[in-house]
Formats: C-alpha cells, sequence, structure tokens
C-alpha cells in the first residue's frame, strides 16, 4: 500500500435520458476528456488537508470531526466522501488532497461527481480499502446527497467511474446492471457537438428538489414503486386523473426511459445518424413537460436543428449549462457559426463550442491504467 498517488476522473456528458436517474429509470451517459485530478498523500495526524488550483484558501479540520453542514463549497465534495467512509466503517484517516481540472465549472457536466470520484478512488487505493467501482459510485452520490444537500441520481458518478472509451454506458439505475455499447460518432462522419451557454443556473437546486417530489408524489398517487414502472403503452389513461403539472412530469419520465432504450438499440445497431430525432424530442420533453430549459437552451437547440445538426437537446439537470448535438463533421463550423449568431441575436453571453469524444472512466493517472470494469 503506497502512501502517495495521483487520480483522476472524467466529467459526463448525458446523452439521452435526463432526470430519469432518481425515477429509478435508464440513463446513457459518456465520459468525457476533461477530467479533474486529486494528488493525494496519507497523513498520519488525522487531519484532512484540501486545496485546489482552481480556488483560493485551503480547508483543514479533524476526519473524526467531519459532519454534514462542516464544510461547506467545493470542499464538501471531498469531505463528504471520507465521511462516507467512516460513517460506512472502512479505515480511512487523515489526507492531504490537492485538486485541480478542466471540466467546466458551472457547465452542468458534472464536475462535482468528478470530484467526488477521483477522491473516492484515491482515498480507498491508498487507504488498502478494497471496493468495486460501483459501491464506489454509491458512496459518491451519498456523499452528495447526504453531506452536501443535493438530491442528485446516481448517473454522474458511475458515469465517471464505469465509463470506457468509446463507448456509451446504458445504466439501469434500478437494478444498477450497465451495458457498454460502442458509441464512436466520428466512425460514422459524424460529430457531437458541445454548447456551453454560459447561462448562469436559475434556482438549479431548489427546482431540482421540486421536481424529486413532483415525481414522488405522481408515484403514489399512481401507486407505483417509481415512475419507471408506468407502462407507456397506458400512459395516457394513467395520466388522467393527475394534477396537470403531475401528469406533464409523468409524461416526460416515461417517454424520457424509452427514448434511453430506444437510443441503445439504434447504437447496437450502429445506425448512429438515427439517434437525432430522439435528442430533439428529448429536448422538447425537457422544455415543455419537465420545465428545465431556460431561453440559452431552447435559442442553441433550435439554432442548431435550422442549420442542419441531426438532432440537438440539453444536457444535464437543467436551467443553464450545455446542449448537445449530432452533427455531420463537415457541418461542425456552420452549425458552430449558426449558435453564435443565434446568441448574438439574442444578447447572450456568447457561448463555448466544441466536440467531444467518448473517454474512459476514472483511473490512476501515475501508473498504467487499467480496465474500468
Amino acid at each position: 500500500m503506497t502512501r502517495d498517488g495521483v487520480f483522476e476522473a472524467p466529467g459526463r456528458i448525458n446523452l439521452i435520458g435526463e432526470h430519469t436517474d432518481y425515477n429509478d429509470g435508464f440513463v446513457l451517459p459518456i465520459a468525457l476528456p476533461h477530467t479533474v485530478r486529486v494528488t493525494a498523500a496519507r497523513r498520519d495526524d488525522g487531519v484532512l488537508r484540501v486545496a485546489s488550483r482552481q480556488a483560493h484558501g485551503v480547508a483543514e479540520l479533524r476526519v473524526a470531526d467531519l459532519a454534514p453542514g462542516v464544510v461547506t463549497g467545493w470542499a464538501a465534495y471531498v469531505a463528504g466522501v471520507v465521511w462516507v467512509l467512516r460513517e460506512e466503517g472502512h479505515p480511512v484517516g487523515g489526507f492531504g488532497l490537492l485538486v485541480d481540472g478542466n471540466v467546466p465549472l458551472g457547465a452542468g457536466l458534472s464536475s462535482s461527481a468528478a470530484l467526488e470520484s477521483a477522491t473516492a478512488l484515491a482515498v480507498t487505493e491508498l487507504s488498502g480499502v478494497d471496493l468495486d467501482r460501483r459501491e464506489l459510485a454509491r458512496i459518491a452520490r451519498r456523499a452528495e446527497n447526504e453531506f452536501v444537500g443535493m438530491p442528485c441520481g446516481i448517473m454522474d458518478q458511475s458515469a465517471s467511474l464505469l465509463a470506457r472509451e468509446r463507448h456509451a454506458l446504458l445504466l439501469d439505475t434500478r437494478t444498477s446492471e450497465i451495458e457498454h455499447i460502442p458509441f464512436d460518432p466520428a466512425a460514422s462522419g459524424l460529430a457531437l457537438l458541445v454548447v456551453d451557454t454560459k447561462a448562469p443556473h436559475r434556482l438549479v437546486d431548489g427546482e431540482y428538489a421540486a421536481r424529486q417530489r413532483d415525481c414522488r408524489r405522481a408515484a403514489e398517487q399512481l401507486d407505483v414503486p417509481a415512475l419507471r414502472d408506468v407502462d407507456q403503452a397506458d400512459l395516457d389513461g394513467v395520466v388522467r386523473d393527475l394534477p396537470e403539472r403531475l401528469a406533464r412530469r409523468v409524461r416526460h419520465v416515461v417517454t424520457e426511459n424509452q427514448r434511453v432504450l430506444d437510443a441503445a438499440d439504434l447504437l447496437r445497431a450502429r445506425r448512429t445518424r438515427e439517434l437525432g430525432p430522439l435528442l430533439t424530442a428529448s429536448h422538447a420533453s425537457l422544455r415543455d413537460d419537465y420545465e428545465v430549459t431556460v431561453p440559452e437552451l431552447d435559442v442553441a437547440v433550435d439554432a442548431l436543428v435550422a442549420a442542419g445538426a441531426l438532432g440537438a437537446r440539453m444536457t444535464g439537470g437543467g436551467f443553464g449549462g450545455c446542449v448537445i448535438s449530432l452533427v455531420e463533421e463537415s457541418a461542425v463550423d456552420a452549425c458552430t457559426e449558426a449558435v453564435r449568431a443565434a446568441f448574438a441575436d439574442h444578447r447572450f453571453t456568447a457561448p463555448d463550442c466544441w466536440t467531444a469524444t467518448a473517454a474512459p472512466g476514472a483511473r490512476r493517472a501515475d501508473r498504467v491504467p487499467t480496465a474500468t470494469a
């Protein structure tokens, strides 16, 4: 067991399957080449000391004193992982951790899950704690839920820890079953264009929690364990007696789950071009039924589709963040310029645009990488 090491974990893009993970549904993310890197060293004094190259100040406190509310800000994602591991009886002591990374902050690309995942990998390996990647994802999610106070599902942590290069990760969030499905748009002459809209997140924490409450209430009224259990074939009849807002929430979750399964079938059949309409339908559902888009996201999607993209949708929790679109490689520049022009017309902040590839999951960066399950 070594005393120090360098560990990194990627951010993620969710190809499709938004707001389905906390409804026991299906998701289809990829990992990004953008990572959070944690340089870690064990300490013998029982102190957790955390610093970041992207933030001022140092957080330092005794590991034994960790508790929800004691640490705030970005350091809470690190401290929360250590707290969960100790709460669950794992022999974790003091650490010095230096954080660095290039996952865009505030873009909805799960920089927080990348930080949690890199921390979990570092602390467990250097402490001699042997846990598989699914367990690490669960621990990281618990840290975000209970220590940070963000009621997220498990998609982001799973993508960061379990993803494979040139593959999408089909995850059943109820059973934790996974399937690595080939996803390499370039092989079909395509590109996955990402637009960071730079839209400030608006009321995201409260609205995210409100959507979860709506889903729980709808499931209770429908007498099902989760909205995943609603049959799409009976959807219109099922939602007829629900309040209008809850009916729309159910409609999004049920149809989005089916879109994930349809997308997975297309990727297995190497029919990547046909993903486009599913992406655009997903965005319409998120806009109209789930109500988590903002003008910047909608303008970006409309501009991309008008410029010839095969399909486009917001990705992440919404209320700001990024849009993804599937485009012909030859159309990347034209689609990029169309979005920039549309944002200028609306007097929005200029967006960042770049193409993404499916990258590997979390790994130890100072050794030869190993398979990520």
